[in-house]
Formats: structure tokens, C-alpha cells, sequence
């Protein structure tokens, strides 16, 4: 309570929460494991193919999937910490990129080829 009277009476803003900062691990410390066990949920597959064919991101919102906020952010965290998106507050969004020039640099080739694979399996079934 003592703290919130003082930045009160500082003139500080008191119901303002604003969002913590995110954590973007270098592609370097990633290992593979990680990447795979991100994308082993359909999910995040989606978000991550969603990103391939939108270069310059997305509003985390505007996704299609069919899942609850909190678990879309869930889903943001797990492929984050994996190395595969890089998200950026602009304004009163928050915009989602996928890393490929990085994934590409760490696995060459590996997103294309998950792409490609997932497309196909799209086709087939």
C-alpha cells in the first residue's frame, strides 16, 4: 500500500501495466530439439506457416486459429523461446515475425523443408 501511495503522490501512473519485455534467444544457444518440439504441435505450425507466406508479420490477433487468448500466447512463448519468432510491441499491438534468415543461418534449409512437407501432407489428407 505504502508504494502505491507514493506514486500516487508523485503523479507517477498508477493503472498502468505495461507489457513485460520479451525474451529472443540467439539462434547460437538454440538447439534442434527445441525447434522440433515447437513445431510439433499443429498450432504452432500453423502460426509458423501463417508467418512463411507474411514476411513482414502479423498482429498476434489477427492468426487463424481456433484457440483462447491465453493459449495463443502460450503457443507465442513456447515458439519464441525456440528461436523461431521475434515479436515487437508497435503501439497498442504487438506484431509476431518469423526468424528465417536466422533459422536459415543456424538450420539452412529447415524451414523450407517443413513448409514443403506440411503442405504436402495438407494435400494428402
Amino acid at each position: 500500500m505504502l508504494a502505491f501511495i507514493r506514486k500516487y503522490s508523485k503523479g507517477e501512473s498508477v493503472g498502468h501495466n505495461p507489457r513485460p519485455a520479451l525474451h529472443h534467444p540467439t539462434l547460437e544457444t538454440v538447439l534442434v530439439t527445441a525447434v522440433l518440439h515447437a513445431l510439433s504441435d499443429e498450432t504452432r505450425l500453423s502460426i509458423v506457416r501463417t508467418l512463411h507466406a507474411e514476411p513482414d508479420g502479423r498482429a498476434c490477433g489477427t492468426f487463424p486459429v481456433n484457440v483462447a487468448p491465453s493459449t495463443l500466447s502460450h503457443h507465442f512463448k513456447v515458439l519464441r523461446e525456440a528461436g523461431l519468432i521475434r515479436q515487437e510491441d508497435r503501439g497498442t499491438q504487438r506484431w509476431t515475425m518469423l526468424r528465417v534468415r536466422e533459422v536459415d543461418a543456424r538450420f539452412p534449409g529447415f524451414l523450407d523443408a517443413v513448409i514443403a512437407a506440411t503442405e504436402v501432407a495438407s494435400v494428402r489428407f
